[in-house]
């Protein structure tokens, strides 16, 4: 005698968590991927600095800061700048 197909489904598989970039378009030059975003976790900073035209842009952050955080205040600094 055999033994019985077990009916219990296998667990779902676990999407790759992807990390978030670091790399982002600059406003000013238009170059893709050429400003960089430095976060400083011990001084609550974090900085966007351009490789290209050499723009930067310093705010203030929190423990739960990211990069993509610090790249949009500057690009909303830019826009109310405007």
């Amino acid at each position: 005698m055999g033994r019985r197909k077990s009916k219990r489904k296998p667990p779902p598989k676990r999407k790759a968590i992807e990390p978030l970039d670091i790399l982002f378009n600059c406003p000013f030059c238009n170059h893709e991927k050429s400003c960089e975003v430095k976060m400083d976790k011990t001084r609550n900073t974090g900085r966007v600095t351009c490789r290209i035209c050499l723009e930067d842009y310093q705010t203030t952050t929190n423990f739960l800061s990211e990069p993509i955080d610090v790249y949009n205040d500057w690009i909303d600094a830019c826009e109310s700048a405007n």
